[in-house]
């Protein structure tokens, strides 16, 4: 058995991933949420994608009229970004000690990405969020509901709950080896001080039992 208890190190699992990136994966597909969510921001708002991955929101957005920045852990991810040539901004860096000066960005956007963790670094990068992120500006991301907890537990290899709602599991060839933090909803809005809820939904990804919180916050004064 070869657990990774090290916390805040699926990047090691992602690099691989984009590294491989073949056309037509699901990973260049900009999700319908991202898409609504972006409708109702001004033109020419600074946007920044934490754990942009190969940028299939980053570049959409640039698209768009935004103006993004994609950060990363993976710069096997951000190589991909660059390749388009559009504009986006890539910076290689960790999500809970982000590069960038206070209020920065006019809004955040981090899908499936800040619960690669344990409750510190959670904690740490929703404070770094609220730290780039101007007063009023909008935070959408989505977290590991614990409704999928125990659908993970009977499905994957050897559970481990190495800190509170931080688990690991003995799968080769997934990021599941690597620290994942699931929360219910009283947990959750707890996370996030600072921050005033605009929407949450508790719903399932492509997947049965794929459940994820999907969240839009507004960052407070």
């Amino acid at each position: 058995m070869n657990i990774i208890t090290k916390t805040d190190t699926a990047d090691q699992h992602w690099s691989k991933i984009w590294d491989e990136i073949e056309e037509g994966s699901k990973w260049l597909t900009p999700e319908a949420d991202v898409k609504r969510w972006a409708e109702e921001l001004a033109a020419g708002a600074a946007i920044l994608d934490l754990g942009a991955g190969v940028g299939r929101h980053a570049l959409s957005l640039q698209a768009a009229g935004f103006e993004l920045t994609a950060l990363d852990a993976a710069p096997e991810g951000l190589a991909e970004i660059d390749k388009a040539g559009i504009g986006v901004k890539t910076t290689l860096g960790r999500m809970d000690d982000l590069p960038f000066e206070d209020g920065a960005f006019d809004h955040v956007l981090s899908w499936n990405v800040i619960y690669h963790g344990d409750e510190t670094v959670l904690l740490n990068t929703i404070s770094e969020v609220r730290r780039v992120l101007k007063p009023g500006g909008t935070f959408m991301l989505t977290m590991l509901s614990k409704r999928r907890l125990w659908i993970d537990r009977e499905k994957l290899n050897e559970p481990r709950e190495i800190s509170r709602n931080t688990w690991v599991f003995d799968e080769d060839g997934s990021d599941k080896r690597h620290p994942h933090y699931y929360c219910g909803a009283v947990e959750m809005l707890a996370l996030f001080q600072g921050f005033e809820v605009m929407w949450m939904e508790d719903r399932e990804h492509e997947k049965p039992g794929s459940w994820h919180w999907h969240l839009i916050l507004e960052r407070q004064a």
